[in-house]
């Protein structure tokens, strides 16, 4: 039975061979990954380049760039080579436009964070981030992102639904992590939904890490979300 990637399997594990391994277990069960900071230095280019070719899967890697223009423009260069699917990059306006001159004539597609789903007001105060409800500041993220040609956004699915009702979002891909199963573990997500939500509130594609990976039963796992989004 052919994968359903609009779940995305966070493999936010140690090293490439526990991810590899990892993606053996799940096996036809999924088809979309996603490899993140945590992983890089343990292989994660590596895991990445070896799941996309000889495994079959699609890649979202998810680095979270940040840097002045002409740096994040050469990182996505050289990541652009690899043939992944999907790049995350901070949606400040001039990294978002860099990360696109960056992919050019690739067919990866650049996302832009908003606000991190682990983060609250509380946590935006410490970091002297503007004053505003979340929602507002994600909107407007969102916006800009978008307007500075963003292929589509990281945010939470309880911001999803206004996302996709931006004139803006039209034909954008919205991507959520934060999203848990019912009677799933938060962990440290504060903004969070489940899976059914996400997709009708106009999610493109949920990501699920660890109610998967640290499953007793990881496929089990796997397909009961699955089964949640018919």
């Amino acid at each position: 039975m052919p994968s359903d990637d609009r779940l995305i399997v966070a493999l936010d594990v140690p090293n490439a061979l526990d991810g590899l391994k990892m993606a053996e277990t799940l096996g036809d069960t999924v088809g979309f990954y996603k490899i993140g900071l945590g992983m890089l230095t343990g292989g994660g280019l590596a895991l990445a380049n070896e799941l996309k070719a000889d495994h079959g899967k699609r890649i979202f890697l998810d680095m979270k760039l940040f840097d002045i223009a002409n740096t994040v423009e050469s990182a996505v260069r050289g990541l652009a080579q690899f043939d992944l699917d999907f790049l995350t990059v901070h949606g400040d306006p001039h990294v978002v436009s860099a990360a696109k001159e960056g992919s050019a004539g690739k067919d990866l597609k650049i996302l832009a964070v908003t606000i991190l789903t682990s983060m609250d007001r509380s946590d935006l105060d410490a970091g002297l981030i503007k004053s505003g409800d979340i929602p507002d500041l994600v909107a407007e993220r969102a916006t800009t992102a978008f307007e500075a040609g963003a292929d589509g956004i990281i945010a939470s699915p309880q911001e999803a639904a206004m996302i996709r009702a931006l004139p803006s979002a039209a034909g954008k891909l919205i991507v959520t992590p934060g999203v848990r199963p019912a009677g799933a573990d938060l962990g440290d997500q504060k903004r969070v939904a489940t899976p059914a939500q996400a997709i009708a509130d106009g999610v493109d594609h949920i990501v699920v890490g660890r109610p998967i990976y640290n499953h007793s039963n990881p496929a089990a796992a796997a397909r009961a979300v699955l089964a949640e989004l018919t």
